[in-house]
């Protein structure tokens, strides 16, 4: 449905009249009473007021003299061209129905010095197959899977010894970028960036489903490197709770993860991620004394899974404890619902639910993430 075009717009008309109105498009989700994120792509209610005028007298083209000159599309990448593209070495072949057990491919980075990443953007090859991925930072020292297999995909499960199986479950690397449908690329501001050890590795974790037909996919990251050394290094932190149980039919379920900062951090943005149940999701700061502040509220649309980049920065202190709140919808009246008789737990599938509040602060660039949570051990 593309709109660059009066010709292509105009049979829409009414259409992008009542979605604006209603505010679902340009999509975002945040409460605009909660905070205010530099990322907000809404309309204003004039440039909305604008469009129903524009609709209620015929949806005229106007002077194209007046026009602003085409806008360029970026052919490929939506961040500048990268200074290097890691590729997924080996394409997985995804059949044409059923579940797909997360998949992993370990890539080395190849990087023979210490670098820092400015932005990076995700490209899966089968964009409709992937549900979402995240791709962690490897370091040299890291014993994370290292029996596992370099440039050639597997699973979890194909793992041969129990203890591989649960080392890919879990891991304390640090992650590059977390990609899902609608998510933006990474593009730090200058003197901040992601730091990438020389000889570290990249772990692809891909999530995919199936569409009907057989495809492959072959994804790869695009970087660009910061120019010179910031002055503050980024890290992906979360706030995570997998022990719940969702009742069937429960049309409101609440679940929490909270912890507090280990050492001073500036917090940048937060990205929720749920599946098909979740309706709702919130950070909060909760001052000591039980005062709740809230930085986030998230009306949460499986489909559009954005991520919410703060206006201002917010310094934070050790200490400062930090909730995440997320509510499940698994009652018959959620469209999305695959099963309202299912008791609903953890899972690596879409028809299984997660909680996971992920968060970038940023710390000093001298300082690694597990020199960071040793902060709370000082003190």
């Amino acid at each position: 449905m593309p709109l660059t075009s009066y010709d292509q717009a105009k049979p829409y008309t009414s259409k992008i009249v009542r979605k604006t109105s209603s505010q679902q498009m340009p999509p975002w989700f945040a409460d605009p009473s909660v905070g205010r994120f530099a990322n907000d792509p809404s309309l204003t209610p004039q440039q909305i007021a604008t469009l129903a005028k524009w609709a209620e007298l015929g949806a005229p083209a106007g002077d194209p003299r007046d026009a602003p000159p085409p806008r360029q599309w970026p052919a490929g990448w939506n961040i500048p061209e990268p200074d290097v593209t890691i590729a997924m070495p080996q394409p997985v072949s995804l059949p044409a129905s059923g579940t797909v057990d997360y998949t992993y491919e370990i890539v080395p980075t190849g990087f023979n010095e210490d670098r820092w990443v400015r932005m990076s953007e995700l490209r899966p090859l089968a964009r409709a197959s992937v549900h979402h991925a995240v791709v962690y930072i490897r370091p040299p020292n890291s014993k994370w899977l290292r029996a596992a297999p370099l440039n050639t995909p597997f699973t979890g499960m194909s793992l041969p010894t129990p203890e591989l199986r649960r080392e890919a479950q879990w891991t304390d690397s640090d992650l590059l970028l977390v990609y899902a449908p609608g998510s933006a690329p990474d593009q730090w501001p200058e003197g901040l960036a992601k730091f990438v050890p020389a000889g570290s590795d990249l772990v692809f974790q891909m999530h995919y489903v199936t569409t009907g037909k057989p495809v492959t996919d072959r994804s790869s990251v695009g970087i660009v490197f910061a120019k010179q050394p910031p002055q503050k290094r980024v890290v992906t932190l979360q706030l995570t709770n997998d022990s719940f149980l969702i009742p069937p039919g429960a049309a409101n379920f609440r679940v929490e993860a909270w912890g507090t900062l280990p050492g001073d951090c500036t917090l940048l943005g937060f990205f929720p991620h749920m599946h098909l149940r979740g309706k709702r999701f919130e950070y909060d700061i909760v001052h000591p004394g039980g005062r709740v502040e809230p930085l986030l509220r998230v009306n949460y649309h499986f489909h559009w899974q954005l991520s919410y980049k703060l206006a201002q920065p917010l310094e934070l202190k050790a200490g400062t404890k930090l909730q995440a709140v997320a509510w499940f919808d698994n009652s018959a009246a959620n469209p999305h619902n695959p099963d309202p008789t299912r008791m609903v737990r953890w899972g690596d599938q879409t028809t299984d639910e997660m909680m996971v509040g992920f968060f970038d602060v940023a710390i000093p660039a001298a300082m690694d993430k597990w020199q960071f949570f040793a902060e709370r051990v000082k003190r």
